[in-house]
């Protein structure tokens, strides 16, 4: 005789294990995913600002460390405020004879995480003596609270 490989219709309520989850149960579970998304959204300007804050400030105090100092040492001097960061990629008007460079890759200066230029001057007014490299940082405007500088205080601002 033909055997079903399913058991009568009757047995299938009865059995343990083989329930389901509520309508209730899944709002709740969309409810709270809901709610972690709407957190992971908010906090993401404050996750990717920490990490141009730290990427400006390692750019400014080390990775331009090099090649300005290279720069000195090859051109006798930093570059002066109105060769600026240029000077780096382009043979200066003066002095051009000892240039070696570019001295940074790439062909350009890079621009800091808001697509501003970086700000230079030399010699500057916080490091005597030696050159001033900021941000002008999220709001754009140097001079305020918020540069981001070569120099040890924080929130300095520059000129």
């Amino acid at each position: 005789m033909f055997q079903s490989s399913h058991p009568p219709r009757g047995l299938l309520r009865g059995r343990p294990g083989l329930s389901a989850f509520t309508l209730l149960e899944i709002l709740v579970v969309l409810a709270i995913i809901g709610l972690l998304a709407g957190l992971a959204i908010t906090n993401v300007d404050k996750i990717f600002g920490g990490a141009q804050l730290g990427t400006v400030q390692i750019f400014v105090k080390e990775s331009m460390k090099t090649s300005l100092t290279t720069f000195r040492i090859q051109m006798g001097d930093y570059p002066s405020t109105s060769e600026g960061l240029q000077a780096l990629i382009d043979r200066p008007s003066t002095k051009g004879e000892r240039w070696n460079g570019p001295y940074i890759s790439g062909g350009k200066v890079p621009l800091d995480p808001w697509g501003e230029p970086y700000q230079y001057a030399y010699p500057g007014s916080k490091n005597k003596g030696s050159y001033d490299l900021w941000s002008k940082g999220p709001d754009k405007q140097s001079g305020t609270e918020d540069d981001i500088g070569n120099w040890d205080s924080g929130g300095a601002t520059a000129k």
